[in-house]
């Protein structure tokens, strides 16, 4: 492992455990078993770490939602696709989306906005596959996509909360709950 994945790795852990703000450098430094001139030579700051972990599951989230999107088949079968996806790589990398839920607010103004940024062309690319589906009659036009879309992602978004990875609910059995529970809810009738 690299010493910038080592790095990750280690504050994606601290700060899943203890929260951002109770974590020092020193702390990362240490449990990635690295010097604080090696954290620095990769890392500015504390809050880029911070950032690359949100950047790190974005990127892979995007870039699993574009596959599915542009894939051909129904579109129910895409969007139940995208959310199955959306909540198993949150659950494989689930102390980065612990991190990521609970402590965005952490992040220096710019950097918020370009997360908020990165996140909001995720979003509608999602609600695209709701919107196609609302065009071609297979989800219910009654329903904003907006809302649908606002709803799936903040029940996704407390899972950090609640969900235990080591509990009864295995990841893949939990993303297909949330994928029926969505599509059933804007399913024509």
């Amino acid at each position: 492992m690299t010493v910038p994945e080592r790095l990750i790795d280690a504050a994606t852990r601290l700060f899943a455990d203890k929260g951002y703000e109770r974590v020092a450098v020193q702390e990362i430094v240490e449990r990635a078993g690295v010097t604080k001139g090696a954290m620095y030579h990769y890392f500015g700051s504390k809050d880029d770490l911070l950032h690359e972990i949100y950047g790190r599951l974005l990127r892979l989230q995007t870039e699993h939602l574009e596959k599915i999107a542009a894939a051909d088949g129904p579109v129910t079968t895409r969007l139940r696709e995208a959310a199955v996806d959306v909540i198993v790589t949150s659950i494989e990398d689930f102390d980065a989306a612990k991190v990521f839920f609970r402590s965005m607010n952490h992040l220096p103004a710019e950097k918020q906005k370009e997360v908020r940024a990165q996140r909001r062309h995720y979003h509608e690319r999602f609600r695209g596959l709701i919107e196609e589906g609302q065009r071609d009659g297979s989800f219910r036009a009654d329903v904003p996509a907006d809302v649908a879309t606002y709803y799936f992602f903040g029940s996704l978004h407390q899972l950090g909360t609640w969900y235990r990875p080591d509990g009864d609910i295995p990841a893949g059995r939990l993303a297909e709950h949330y994928a029926d529970l969505l599509i059933h809810s804007i399913t024509a009738r």
